[in-house]
């Protein structure tokens, strides 16, 4: 598989990354076995990067994804992230230097690594001055632990408020395009990587819902107005479309939906999870699958009666 730089930094990974918050339990129960063979599966087909967060599972998804990679971790990037904790029952961003510093020795242990190829704050902590995170971040790449510095969920003020960052992780698909205006923008400005991640809008765009899918209590979709209701429907109808489309041009849904993102000249990589081969080897088709002007327009005229769809911040977890 043909690699990226990732932005400005020397990282050369796969166009496709392999995203585990699957592995956390957010999604509903998690077969470790399963996890660690799709894991593997994804680095025989070329894949060698991987995405994962201390505040999947707290540690469960780390633990997985280093027990799958544990004889490739020099030939792989592992990109993590950090700057949540729980409180009580609540979990509640926390980028302060000192819980920073626990994260990294936490993923490091879990991972089994001595490094992290790049570090993330998962979540912009309004508590905690974006220029302190930043100075503690600094600190452990001249301490070698992590090597580069960059971010999540930040929206561009943010982003200009960060020192150092190399690369910022937006959520970006067809129902969520709003980075499109500032952030995406920014970001090839500065030379910032970009991993875009839930490219398949949280399932919708793979192709397997219908108006009768409800999901797990323990799924976070189960309470999500974006998964229940009008919109919902109005977007399984804007989906058919889009697979009508995808079809014509030879490919799934999900290959469009992965395709399309990548189709953005400010954006390196699409994060992806999957729970069986075959949803893998579906995303990694979308490699093969090139989207001219004709076939964006063509999208954008499809995607005009969609509602967005946003994704679960923290605290609604």
């Amino acid at each position: 598989m043909d690699t990226v730089r990732l932005g400005r930094t020397e990282l050369q990974v796969s166009p496709v990354c392999y995203g585990t918050w699957q592995f956390g339990g957010d999604w509903g129960q998690v077969d470790e076995g399963a996890a660690v063979a799709g894991i593997r599966q994804a680095r025989e087909r070329g894949v060698n990067f991987f995405d994962t967060a201390q505040g999947y599972g707290f540690g469960v998804s780390e633990r997985i994804l280093g027990r799958a990679l544990a004889r490739d971790l020099d030939d792989v990037v592992i990109a993590t992230k950090g700057g949540l904790r729980m409180d009580g029952d609540n979990l509640v961003r926390d980028s302060s230097p000192g819980w920073l510093r626990q994260g990294v020795e936490s993923s490091l242990e879990a991972l089994g690594t001595d490094h992290l190829d790049l570090y993330q704050v998962h979540w912009p902590d309004p508590r905690t001055p974006f220029t302190e995170s930043a100075a503690a971040l600094r600190e452990m790449v001249d301490e070698g632990l992590i090597r580069h510095i960059g971010v999540s969920n930040f929206d561009v003020d943010q982003l200009r408020e960060f020192p150092g960052v190399e690369t910022v992780q937006p959520p970006y698909h067809l129902f969520r395009r709003d980075v499109e205006t500032d952030v995406l923008p920014y970001a090839a400005d500065h030379d910032l990587g970009v991993l875009a991640y839930g490219p398949l809008a949280h399932g919708l765009l793979g192709g397997g819902f219908d108006e009768h899918t409800t999901f797990p209590g323990d799924d976070w979709r189960s309470h999500s107005p974006d998964f229940t209701g009008p919109a919902f429907r109005r977007n399984l109808a804007v989906v058919a479309e889009l697979r009508d489309f995808a079809e014509r041009r030879g490919a799934t849904i999900a290959q469009l939906a992965v395709a399309w993102v990548l189709a953005s000249p400010a954006v390196h990589v699409a994060i992806v999870g999957a729970r069986s081969p075959r949803h893998l080897d579906e995303s990694l088709g979308a490699l093969d699958l090139v989207l001219g002007p004709d076939d964006l327009a063509e999208i954008d005229k499809i995607m005009a009666g969609a509602s967005p769809v946003a994704g679960p911040a923290p605290e609604g977890m």
